[in-house]
């Protein structure tokens, strides 16, 4: 399962994982028309941020992130009780604004790639088990549920959500984030940089290289229950650059059922089924951070074979799966050609 590195790749090594230590101070300026590496650190989303960019023209820069994290949270929060998403899932509105848009369309690639395993209609299911702020059922009628449940059943026309019924409802948790780390790169490269990493809530894209010249490095964390705190547990890293990056697990979001058994937030869309599997922990490259964010929830509904099954076949995709050994401890399986990227 494993392969040598492959040509035309560029490994190594540089400071700490993107969640503990996006390097401190705020640039490094060594005068001329150069880029300088600039940082920028904050809160934003019910989450940290952090983004390091090389850029020679920094003017309203910080002000343009602040702006696209109050676009993009008045557009898909599902805290707000007035954002667009939320006006939509009420049937307020059918209007779709691009963010909401473009979520629709990258979720219909991991739905059409698990066959309909991850999807992002699944609302009424979630709630049921007692995620997204809602009380959990007491063994939920899924039947009822699943006829509201389906990626086909939804469809963007002319700007205008359009259901096949008024009682479906969109979650856009498991892309939403990681499309807003692509914005904010996408913004970097508006103000003229080449050399870049964002991180928001442990999603990534990078592109370019660090100042010391070499790939970025991120940390894994490891899948164990009271590990709340992203980078304080490690339990590897990966070195890579020019790509989009994201980890799901349920190892943070669940809980214990009045008969012992353990209810996690990755549900089966097909099933209805918030069951866990020998599959702790799911990171992702893949070329946005959108696609990396949506198939990692898609292979931790997966699961661990079938998940390893897709990413053999697809080698756009990069998956570092941990998973449980049975022992005790922890096991991993890689896609073929990443062990160059792997760290300690």
């Amino acid at each position: 399962m494993r392969a040598s590195r492959p040509s035309g790749w560029r490994g190594g090594v540089i400071f700490a994982t993107v969640a503990v230590a996006l390097l401190a101070g705020g640039c490094i300026d060594r005068g001329g028309t150069e880029p300088q590496y600039h940082v920028y650190d904050g809160f934003a989303l019910g989450t940290t941020f952090h983004i390091i960019a090389a850029l020679t023209d920094t003017a309203g820069w910080r002000g343009a992130v602040d702006r696209l994290f109050e676009e993009t949270s008045a557009s898909m929060s599902v805290y707000d009780p007035a954002s667009l998403l939320n006006r939509l899932n009420r049937n307020e509105t059918d209007s779709v604004d691009r963010y909401i848009a473009d979520c629709i369309a990258v979720a219909r690639i991991a739905s059409e790639a698990s066959g309909g395993v991850y999807d992002i209609t699944v609302k009424p299911v979630t709630e049921a088990w007692g995620f997204t702020g809602h009380d959990p059922q007491h063994k939920p009628r899924l039947d009822s549920l699943l006829q509201y449940v389906g990626y086909e059943k939804i469809r963007v026309v002319d700007g205008r959500l359009i259901k096949d019924d008024p009682n479906i409802q969109l979650e856009l948790n498991s892309v939403a984030k990681g499309y807003i780390v692509d914005l904010l790169g996408g913004l970097m490269e508006d103000f003229g940089s080449g050399d870049y990493i964002v991180e928001v809530g442990g999603e990534v894209v990078c592109r370019g290289r660090n100042r010391q010249g070499r790939d970025w490095v991120i940390g894994i964390d490891t899948p164990e229950e009271g590990n709340m705190i992203p980078g304080y547990n490690r339990h590897s890293t990966l070195s890579f650059t020019d790509r989009g990056f994201a980890t799901s697990g349920n190892y943070r979001k669940f809980y214990t059922d009045a008969e012992g058994n353990r209810v996690v937030h990755t549900v089966n869309a097909l099933t209805g089924e918030s069951r866990p599997s020998n599959l702790l922990s799911a990171s992702v490259l893949a070329p946005t951070c959108a696609l990396a964010d949506a198939y990692g929830t898609m292979f931790m509904a997966l699961g661990l074979e079938a998940s390893a099954a897709y990413l053999e076949g697809h080698p756009e995709i990069l998956g570092y799966l941990i998973y449980d050994d049975q022992q005790g401890g922890y096991a991993v399986w890689h896609s073929p050609g990443m062990e160059y990227m792997i760290g300690e």
